[in-house]
């Protein structure tokens, strides 16, 4: 397989880029790692006239750290670099442990956090993660920039907000709120697969053990990130224990209307939905400290 024939440009700064798509506009693609683009590609499935490779500007990397705990990662940071980050680790530590699921090594070494965002595959792990963190995205074009939501950015199958002339250029993480702890459980037919479907859970509890707060977000069974709001509306006010750990997890399965596909029928989303639910729950409340 080959791709079509388009006009390849390699800017070295972010005003180069943003130019290159105001001027190009809808004919232009971007290229950062590449590793759902370039199948993509080859199978003709997208047909750019130009391709803007981002890989040159090299302020669009990195990770910091900000008093207080937040973080902002630049879009063109390596996924493997997530998981391997100490500064990530101890910020956003459910980055790190969902970081071994996305894929294989070798993709990860290439694949960037903003190319996933951006690409926004229903079944990619770190569209909910950013939800469920709360995350803010800087998009940046040639007449400026502006900042949107994670729980607004995504549209539904590889859809999202960016507009055909920006860039998604920053991920913004707050700072994590004192008593919160997370889990993350997915599943998939085998290691590196997409998984079937998957769920964050961010859970904070008082000093009595009191459901305060609660976001419930799946992938790989909707178009989007799918917040379990129903899920949430049984676990606040509870001192939640396995009881109603299941009891969530029942709201979240007669919630979800998922759909169907080749891998796997809508019927088994739906109730595998409200597993991984629940054992996304259970690990949050081991005490894993966000």
């Amino acid at each position: 397989m080959k791709p079509p024939k388009f006009e390849y440009f390699a800017p070295e700064t972010l005003a180069e880029a943003t130019a290159l798509l105001a001027e190009h506009g809808d004919d232009a693609k971007i290229l950062a790692g590449g590793q759902s683009l370039m199948p993509m590609l080859n199978m003709r499935m997208v047909r750019p006239q130009v391709l803007v490779d981002l890989n040159g500007v090299a302020d669009l990397g990195g990770v910091e750290q900000h008093l207080g705990g937040g973080l902002t990662i630049g879009a063109l940071t390596r996924q493997r670099e997530l998981e391997r980050s100490p500064v990530v680790r101890e910020a956003a530590p459910v980055i790190s442990a969902a970081m071994p699921y996305l894929g294989h090594v070798q993709i990860r070494n290439r694949g960037t956090i903003g190319g996933s965002l951006s690409h926004a595959d229903p079944a990619a792990e770190l569209p909910a993660l950013c939800t469920a963190l709360d995350a803010q995205f800087v998009l940046t074009s040639s007449s400026g920039e502006r900042t949107v939501p994670a729980r607004d950015f995504f549209v539904t199958d590889l859809t999202t907000a960016l507009e055909a002339q920006e860039i998604l250029t920053q991920v913004r993480i707050p700072p994590p709120v004192d008593g919160s702890s997370w889990g993350f459980y997915e599943v998939c037919r085998r290691e590196g697969d997409f998984a079937l479907a998957g769920a964050v859970c961010m859970v904070h509890l008082d000093a009595s053990g009191t459901c305060q707060d609660a976001r419930i977000i799946l992938f790989g069974v909707g178009g989007a990130p799918v917040r379990a709001d129903a899920g949430v509306g049984a676990l606040i006010g509870t001192k939640p224990d396995a009881a109603s750990l299941q009891k969530a997890a029942d709201a979240v399965s007669q919630e979800l209307e998922p759909p169907g596909d080749i891998h796997a029928s809508a019927q088994y989303r739906k109730e595998v939905g409200g597993v991984v639910v629940r054992r996304a729950l259970a690990q949050a409340l081991e005490g894993r400290s966000q």
